[in-house]
């Protein structure tokens, strides 16, 4: 079962401390299509079906990547797809959205959806590093 749009919303405008629900929005936007782009299969679909509408076609629109990126490339491309940010505010901005994702998806399928990312993304949902 999906999260709702508003309280998806929510938790990313309070974890990453955006003024307005419109920014919270576009780094969701951002953050989900650099991430679809680098799942596959049914791990990616049973996350878009755990997270909103609106965030689940994003997060499966047909953008693939051509070779995984590693935890601080997608940092960096993050950084590049927001207007006027940095490496440190995407780094932020990644925390925020990932970290709502996470809850949405719950323990077992954000464990799933690290297996299929390079090392090093555990932080980045918010996580500390499989030992």
């Amino acid at each position: 079962m999906s999260v709702e749009r508003a309280v998806f919303l929510d938790q990313i405008q309070e974890r990453g401390e955006y003024r307005t629900r419109a920014e919270a929005e576009r780094v969701a936007r951002v953050v989900l299509a650099l991430l679809g782009a680098h799942m596959a299969g049914s791990v990616r679909a049973e996350l878009a079906a755990r997270l909103p509408e609106t965030y689940a076609l994003v997060l499966l629109a047909p953008l693939q990547a051509t070779e995984p990126l590693s935890p601080e490339r997608f940092v960096r491309a993050t950084a590049a797809w927001i207007e006027g940010a940095t490496e440190r505010t995407a780094l932020w901005d990644i925390g925020a959205v990932l970290s709502a994702v996470a809850a949405a998806a719950g323990e077992t399928l954000t464990r799933e959806v690290l297996l299929q990312l390079p090392p090093g993304y555990d932080l980045l949902f918010g996580r500390l590093p499989a030992t």
